[in-house]
């Protein structure tokens, strides 16, 4: 990415594709009559997690917390919305206008906790299922090397099996339009569905790469605790898990920053091959949603600069 370019993120929603800038998050759907709808929200400034996110390694863990809270309710915006009769819009939304505040904290609080439960679940059953091997290799070494390879087979069949299902193959396709829109940009390409479509469907910074350098960072943590007794092995597992995390976001952003060495930036690809299951080719009026759900939040950034600039 070249120099001086504001840095965005994103996300595949069902139907549609959120961004995320410095001050806002946009998500554009595709609605059953074709149009596209749009969903916005402004970034929340906080003094204390403004200073948290400035911290190496504890950054990581407040950066998953906000993109869960706030993805949650994208995704939320998304699945109830795009498979409604447009017609019937206006009802729903004085149905849902009283609740309104109720409903965004309990989805962000959901997605959160949502989070969390899904990363006990793939940290402890590669715990139970190496323990089964422990007449076969008992060593530390040995037990904590398997508890990996078992992690690692656990999160790619989960990911294959998803993606064979419709739903989850659209929202994969959409995770490879917002890819190539991020990737147009960086590229100082013109925002054209021609131009989108020529880029790559990976990138560096996808969490998908995230969730593959948990595991691995994983290995090389668990080397410092015993595996034995159980109860302890688990006990430590769950306790480690934000220093797992931290430590795997500041992997992220280092392999993001080496992309560009010859030698250095195969560090990136292990999370990028992982891309090659969580994300498929979208077809052209789905890199039209994305470039929409790109092109709102840019006009969004630019209006609040030029209105800071005012003031």
């Amino acid at each position: 990415m070249k120099e001086g370019k504001a840095l965005y993120g994103g996300q595949a929603v069902i139907e549609g594709v959120m961004f995320g800038g410095k001050h806002h998050f946009v998500t554009a759907i595709r609605r059953k009559d074709n149009s596209i709808d749009f969903f916005e929200l402004p970034r929340k400034k906080s003094p204390i997690i403004a200073k948290l996110k400035a911290i190496p390694f504890l950054r990581g863990l407040i950066a998953i917390i906000e993109a869960s809270a706030n993805g949650s309710r994208h995704l939320n915006f998304s699945s109830e919305r795009y498979g409604i009769d447009p017609t019937d819009d206006e009802k729903i939304l004085k149905e849902q206008k009283e609740s309104k505040l109720t409903l965004i904290l309990g989805v962000a609080v959901v997605g959160v906790l949502s989070f969390f439960f899904g990363k006990f679940i793939f940290t402890l059953i590669p715990v139970f299922i190496a323990e089964l091997f422990r007449p076969l290799v008992p060593s530390d070494i040995g037990q904590i090397l398997l508890e990996g390879l078992f992690k690692l087979v656990l999160l790619l069949s989960y990911i294959y099996f998803i993606s064979m299902t419709p739903l989850i193959k659209r929202v994969f396709q959409y995770h490879g339009a917002e890819h190539k829109v991020i990737n147009a940009y960086e590229n100082s390409l013109p925002l054209t569905v021609e131009n989108v479509q020529k880029q790559s469907r990976l990138h560096y910074r996808c969490g998908s790469s995230f969730i593959l350098f948990t595991v691995i960072v994983g290995v090389f943590v668990y080397m410092v605790v015993p595996t034995e007794p159980l109860w302890l092995r688990i006990v430590d597992r769950i306790a480690l898990i934000p220093i797992v995390i931290g430590i795997s976001f500041e992997v992220l952003q280092l392999t993001n920053k080496l992309r560009h060495l010859p030698v250095l930036k195969w560090l990136g690809y292990p999370g990028l091959w992982l891309q090659l299951l969580t994300t498929k080719e979208p077809s052209d009026d789905q890199v039209e949603v994305a470039i929409a759900s790109f092109e709102r939040l840019q006009a969004l950034e630019q209006e609040k600069e030029r209105m800071e600039q005012i003031s």
